[in-house]
């Protein structure tokens, strides 16, 4: 009995010796890059808003009979968006409330049958019915520090990003430099070049100041790496990817240089882990972990 478990034990450190051993390796991570990327001179925070905005209320004080717009209905300039009960006003021009001007709703502030006042309310009236913007007139307030404004000048391009839209970029110019009470900042506001539907306000956006125009181009994502993580193999440039704690070998073809990275085609995917100065012996296949920092 003893020998046989003697036996056992010694196969068992036998195959341990035995097994194959992972190569310890340092990796670098493939990512997602933008040729605009390398003309950004400041970067700074915001949020969009509209220039022209209004509070739409009633001329005289009367019961909401009729409300025709929701959260999001686009409007004309003109067009009746609610009516008050006839019963209540002395003139039918003071029945409808129209909209000021061509937007979109933000908010409602009233319901049907509640009372609706332009003078101050009691607790059971309403000031406003309804709030719009002109969604013609978004722009992008970002607060930049002092030290930063020497860097931003009226007409300077922008790129801008907005959380809600991570995929897509939309191109901007500097429309005025605000101070601010705070003397440590001033609020830059940035006009878009086009308005997208799909900008609302209130959105949070990131601004990149560039240091010229770009083009839509340089707006495209492209795959770059960290140039030691190149090899050639048999006139083949390649990369040695880590999946499932194996290198896989993934052929593809350098393309610019975008500050210290080289963008590429092929294979591999933003996320990746890629070996850094790869051995000429690391072959496909072989085991491999990333090394300790």
């Amino acid at each position: 009995m003893l020998a046989a478990i003697a036996a056992i034990a010694v196969g068992t450190l036998a195959w341990y010796a035995a097994r194959p051993r992972a190569t310890s390796v340092a990796t670098t991570p493939v990512v997602t890059v933008y040729p605009s990327q390398q003309f950004v001179v400041l970067d700074s925070t915001g949020y969009v808003v509209a220039s022209r905005k209004a509070t739409i209320s009633s001329k005289v004080s009367g019961r909401l009979e009729w409300l025709g717009v929701a959260e999001g209905s686009r409007v004309k300039a003109g067009e009746v968006i609610a009516r008050l009960d006839g019963r209540d006003v002395k003139t039918k021009q003071d029945m409808l409330i129209r909209a000021p001007f061509d937007g979109v709703i933000l908010s409602k502030s009233a319901d049907v049958g509640d009372l609706v006042t332009p003078f101050s309310g009691t607790a059971d009236s309403k000031r406003a019915v309804a709030s719009i913007a002109d969604m013609s007139k978004l722009e992008v307030e970002a607060d930049v520090p002092a030290s930063g404004l020497a860097k931003i000048r009226v007409g300077q391009p922008c790129e801008i990003v907005l959380d809600a839209l991570p995929d897509a970029r939309f191109l901007g110019t500097v429309s005025r430099i605000v101070p601010s009470v705070d003397r440590a900042k001033a609020t830059v506001k940035i006009q878009f070049a086009a308005i997208d539907q799909r900008v609302l306000p209130e959105v949070s956006a990131r601004v990149l100041f560039l240091s010229q125009p770009i083009t839509a181009e340089q707006q495209l994502p492209l795959t770059a790496v960290n140039p030691r993580a190149l090899a050639t193999r048999d006139g083949r440039t390649v990369l040695y990817v880590l999946r499932e704690d194996r290198a896989v070998e993934v052929a593809v073809t350098p393309g610019r240089r975008l500050g210290e990275l080289t963008a590429f085609t092929g294979d591999a995917k933003s996320g990746d882990k890629a070996v850094l100065d790869p051995r000429a012996e690391l072959k496909a296949g072989a085991l491999i972990e990333p090394a300790k920092k």
